[in-house]
């Protein structure tokens, strides 16, 4: 399963933490995915969901 946001498309970022020390390492910034059952294209569907689409309101929840 990807770590994809069904609705809007965020996924993985990747980037450089970097210590106090300027020691620069490679990271990953991965998005808040809840899989929850939600109305797509006319019928229910269980996906992965970002916590800010939730938020937002732009999934329609199934019941």
């Amino acid at each position: 399963m990807a770590r994809k946001c069904a609705v809007c498309g965020k996924g993985v970022t990747v980037g450089i933490k970097l210590s106090h020390s300027h020691i620069r390492t490679k990271r990953v910034w991965v998005p808040n995915l809840q899989r929850i059952k939600i109305i797509l294209n006319g019928a229910p569907r269980k996906v992965s969901v970002c916590t800010s689409c939730i938020r937002s309101g732009r999934v329609k929840r199934a019941i």
